[in-house]
This record gives structure tokens, C-alpha cells and sequence, in this order.
């Protein structure tokens, strides 16, 4: 038995296509996926600043052909991937979220919803009224949810997975790790992942 835990944030377009990517594992009798919300603002902030000296100045040529990468990938993986006029965007209330799906066994519906209203609908997922409707969609508790996203301990679960994950080397969105110790950065190791799996 193998696990694979995918720390993971809404807010990236490449975890989107990794997320899809990873789902027919969820079939398999010999992997159990474990997800695992994070913020990857958090961990760009503790060690990875990088990230937004390249927003600030980015390499010309290399912004272009992200622009293509991107789209050549989600027409592989099946996703129609846009640009939001938010971004980066806050997803802390959105990856809060995460955990009550956990909870409630509708991590997968919930997630995929976040990232559909996000990086296809282009719409806000820090605006209250778009988590409303999609925590609505996927059949929880609105109430129930905005109440449980604002408990110390959803707070701290989110906090404690960001800080694991820089912990145990991780520096992004998504990363994933087979059995524990075998770390994976990135959509396009999701085929690494599947090969080592066999």
C-alpha cells in the first residue's frame, strides 16, 4: 500500500492540472491520496521570495512561452485555463474551506469547484459570495461552513500543513509525496509519480 500526499493551493493554475491529473489514482486499491490544504503564499513568503522578483521583472521571452506552456498543457489535461483579473488572489478562506470538505468526503467536488470559478469562470474565490455559491454547488453547509472556517483550529490545521511542507523541503504548488519521503514539485512530475507507482 502506497500513500501520496498532495499539499496543494487553489490559487496555482499548474496544481489545477495536477489535481486532474492525479484523480484516477483515486481508483487504484494499492494508493490512498491523502490531501493536504496549504497556503503557497505562506511558503513563498518563509523561503521561496524568488517567485515575486520574477512577477516584478519577469524575463520577456520566458513570459511568453509560459503563456503558451500553460495553455498547452490544460488543452493535454482537458482544462480551459484563463487569466483572472484578481491575481494573485487571497485563498486563504477558499483553502480553509479544503478541510470541511475533507471532513465531510467532498474534498474532491469542492476543490475542483474552487478551481473551475477561479481559473475558468475568472471569478474571485476570496469574495464571499463566490465561495457561498460554490459551498452551495457541492452540497455543504453554507452556514455551517463560514462558521467552521473561522474556528482557531481550521486556522491552525492550514498554518500547520504550510509550515510542514516547507519543513520537510517542499517550496511550492503542488507537491506531492509518495510513501513520505519521495517528493515530487510540479504538474508535470505527476507522470514520475504514476511511473514510480507502476
Amino acid at each position: 500500500m502506497h500513500t501520496l500526499e498532495f499539499f496543494f493551493d487553489c490559487s496555482s493554475p499548474w496544481t489545477y492540472l495536477a489535481f486532474e491529473s492525479i484523480q484516477p489514482l483515486l481508483d487504484r486499491d494499492d494508493v490512498e491520496v491523502m490531501w493536504r490544504p496549504m497556503l503557497v503564499g505562506g511558503v513563498f513568503n518563509t523561503i521561496n521570495p524568488s517567485v515575486y522578483e520574477n512577477r516584478a521583472k519577469p524575463v520577456p521571452a520566458k513570459a511568453r512561452y509560459y503563456k503558451k506552456d500553460l495553455q498547452d498543457w490544460a488543452a493535454y489535461v482537458g482544462l480551459q485555463i484563463g487569466q483572472p483579473p484578481v491575481f494573485p488572489v487571497n485563498s486563504v478562506k477558499a483553502m480553509r474551506g479544503a478541510f470541511v470538505a475533507i471532513e465531510a468526503g467532498l474534498l474532491v467536488a469542492y476543490a475542483r469547484k474552487v478551481f473551475e470559478r477561479y481559473w475558468t469562470d475568472l471569478l474571485d474565490i476570496s469574495d464571499d459570495a463566490v465561495l457561498r455559491e460554490i459551498v452551495a454547488e457541492v452540497g455543504l453547509d453554507v452556514e455551517g461552513f463560514f462558521a467552521a472556517i473561522g474556528e482557531q483550529g481550521v486556522k491552525d490545521r492550514l498554518r500547520g500543513n504550510t509550515q510542514e511542507l516547507i519543513s520537510r523541503g517542499g517550496f511550492g504548488s503542488p507537491t506531492m509525496f509518495l510513501d513520505e519521503v519521495d517528493m515530487y514539485f510540479g504538474n508535470d512530475r505527476v507522470g514520475l509519480v504514476v511511473a514510480k507507482l507502476g
